[in-house]
């Protein structure tokens, strides 16, 4: 199987990264083109990816076509390479914001198997978390096989992509989130005498931790915090000045306002 990626931004990249830590294909099987040659060139050379000299070559010679592009070129791109696109056998994998499934059939074919996919960065490591919605085009062993390659990099959840802005919300932006509560976390630490990076790398091993252990005990979140918190202890001391300096309606407040750039709409 090859996959083919056009574009090669941040996010295709950490796709990327993480499909090679999996040796979920050898490096050669995944082809690569974007607008800038001295880009995606020199990053083909480094990982032993294959460089194509242009998007209609990555769409010919790939099983799997990872639309990775910004929004703004997308009708533009999918009308360079809808001839190869179009062929049997190819399956259309868009990472592409915004763009729905209806959207993506007009600007191409019908019949096409179309999976619409939200990943974020993490992804790079094995710890992505994807949201994904599939056209009835894409059943069966194209699905199995298009699901399998964010598979390899994290987990995933199928979801209408009426919830799409939401998952963005709570997944993609959220890393930025997490890492600046981390951040915040290690400049306490260095207020009473760490380093910074003796804070940081504690403050992320104890996130990293904390949210494997959630998963791990299948309990909510206020049930591992009750766990903590011994009465009359200096942890729900901590809880509770968090909560009244607002702490839950800071976090509320930025979701709030990263849905309502996404979509346009106040809640």
């Amino acid at each position: 199987m090859k996959i083919g990626f056009i574009g090669v931004g941040a996010m295709a990249q950490a796709i990327i990264q993480g499909l090679l830590k999996a040796q979920f294909v050898p490096a050669k099987n995944i082809l690569v083109h974007s607008a800038h040659a001295a880009h995606y060139e020199k990053y083909a050379t480094k990982y032993g990816l294959t460089a194509q000299p242009t998007n209609a070559a990555v769409t010919k010679n790939s099983d799997l076509v990872v639309l990775a592009v910004v929004p703004g070129i997308t009708g533009q791109v999918l009308h360079e390479i809808n001839g190869e696109l179009t062929k049997p056998g190819k399956t259309l994998i868009s990472i592409v914001s915004g763009m729905s499934l209806n959207r993506l059939e007009e600007l191409t074919d019908y019949n096409l198997p179309i999976l619409r996919s939200l990943p974020n960065i993490n992804s790079e490591y094995g710890q992505g978390m994807t949201a994904v919605a599939a056209n009835e085009n894409l059943t069966g062993e194209k699905k199995k096989t298009a699901l399998a390659m964010f598979e390899a990099t994290g987990e995933l959840s199928e979801l209408p992509e009426a919830q799409f802005a939401i998952f963005s919300a709570i997944s993609g932006s959220a890393v930025a989130y997490v890492d600046f509560f981390i951040d915040c976390l290690s400049r306490a630490g260095v207020k009473y005498g760490f380093s910074k990076e003796t804070a940081t790398r504690i403050a992320a091993q104890t996130t990293l931790g904390s949210a494997s252990s959630l998963l791990a005990s299948k309990q909510a979140p206020a049930e591992l915090i009750d766990q903590v918190c011994s009465p009359g202890g200096d942890t729900i001391a901590g809880i509770l000045a968090m909560a009244q300096a607002g702490f839950l309606n800071s976090v509320v407040k930025g979701i709030d306002a990263t849905i309502e750039k996404s979509t346009g709409k106040t809640k």
